[in-house]
């Protein structure tokens, strides 16, 4: 962007709370034509959110109704990343909001990730479907470095949630906490972590503790963003859902709810749908403009 191009307007949605107050905010900019890779970065600095979302032109070929079908770069305010679940779901609710609601079909660096907008009494509510997942193990040696980081004891993990790294779009390492107790005390070391994470091409760190056979509970620090923790995550939501399922931790056919955000004033909740014979996942939300 020169210095004679103006600014483009840059807008923010909340996403995963019907509220400003809740949920994970998201810088969107709906017209990123003008914009080089350095100033979509200074712009997700300057806001400050975990991510932003960057839309241009389709693709060639990409599937969807004209005008209804982008490209779209999420960048955190230190780097980009290949799919951000929030910013899209904000992303979607800001074009339902001037466009009407529907079906939208994004371009990531991920995939091709399709939308449905819906609304509902006065409330807009957006659901993505994931790229397809993928679970891997994890050396024992890295899952040692990570509960270091975040000063876990070993005895602190649940025994029924094995560490992995899940892939829907983004990777991220799954580990469940044995207490909510243990979930709400945060405080890591965050070079640590972030060192880890880069070594392993992590996005965030999936915390996990079940309340109840499909309730979770979730937080997730993310150093390599830039932010010491996500206040809302729909891409770790996406991964957790194909964990879970792999693991036999839930049915094939499931509705999840995972609730986060609360432990930093923001609460939010994210819906995760899990269909028998459908290896994507779908995770669903509300979102809110931020005056």
């Amino acid at each position: 962007m020169t210095t004679h191009t103006p600014r483009p307007e840059v807008l923010r949605y909340t996403a995963f709370s019907s509220t400003p107050e809740g949920g994970n905010p998201a810088g969107v900019v709906l017209d990123a034509t003008a914009l080089d890779d350095s100033d979509m970065l200074a712009i997700a600095a300057d806001l400050g959110y975990s991510e932003s979302a960057f839309l241009t032109a389709p693709p060639e070929g990409l599937e969807g109704q004209e005008g209804r079908a982008y490209s779209i770069r999420y960048f955190s305010p230190k780097a980009e990343v290949p799919f951000c679940g929030h910013a899209t779901i904000a992303t979607a609710v800001a074009l339902a909001e001037r466009i009407g609601p529907g079906r939208l079909v994004f371009a990531t660096r991920a995939g091709a990730v399709p939308v449905e907008v819906a609304e509902e009494g006065g409330t807009v509510k957006a659901t993505l479907t994931s790229v397809e997942p993928r679970i891997e193990e994890i050396a024992g040696v890295d899952v040692t470095e990570a509960l270091t980081a975040l000063g876990w004891p070993a005895a602190d993990l649940d025994p029924a949630f094995p560490p992995r790294i899940a892939f829907a779009g983004a990777r991220h390492l799954v580990l469940g906490a044995a207490t909510r107790a243990r979930l709400a005390d945060l405080a890591y070391d965050f070079a640590r972590l972030e060192a880890l994470m880069h070594r392993l091409d992590l996005t965030t760190v999936q915390l996990v503790w079940r309340e109840s056979a499909t309730v979770f509970h979730v937080r997730d620090p993310f150093p390599v963003g830039g932010v010491v923790e996500d206040p809302a995550t729909g891409a770790a939501a996406a991964a957790f859902g194909a964990y879970a399922r792999e693991l036999g931790l839930v049915p094939e056919d499931a509705v999840l709810t995972l609730h986060q955000g609360e432990d930093l004033g923001r609460p939010g909740e994210l819906t995760v749908t899990l269909r028998a014979g459908e290896p994507r996942v779908r995770v669903s939300g509300t979102g809110a403009r931020i005056s």
